[in-house]
């Protein structure tokens, strides 16, 4: 139960920070056509997440709860883009390059493809 009020309370402010973080960005750029917005945030989590694996792997900071709380709840609350970003980099630290370019590139792809697939799916009449 614990875990599951660390992850909760992690995610709620990771997405109230998503939501205004966003909405700040989107007022800045609301003529533009690229997506900053989204973008900003996913590069913003990509760079948060590593600088704390990076903490917790050279200094063992975090323990399981904090863990839990930060990556799982925070982090993926304000953008899971960023544990999609962490996976693919540990795959690329094992030396797996191949494994983390179909990831990557699969991630995309098959993302785009079902966000597609389940628009064309609610319009059939």
């Amino acid at each position: 139960m614990k875990a599951i009020l660390l992850v909760g309370l992690g995610g709620f402010i990771g997405a109230v920070a998503r939501y205004k973080l966003g909405g700040v960005v989107l007022h800045l750029t609301a003529q533009e056509r690229f997506p900053y917005s989204t973008f900003a945030v996913n590069v913003l989590g990509c760079l948060v997440v590593g600088i704390l694996a990076g903490l917790a792997e050279r200094f063992e900071l975090f323990g399981p709860s904090t863990r839990l709380f930060l990556f799982t709840g925070l982090l993926g609350g304000f953008t899971t883009f960023s544990a999609f970003g962490l996976e693919a980099t540990h795959l690329l630290r094992r030396g797996e390059l191949w494994v983390a370019v179909l990831y990557a590139g699969a991630s995309v792809v098959l993302g785009i493809a079902a966000v597609w697939l389940g628009i064309k799916a609610t319009l059939i009449k």
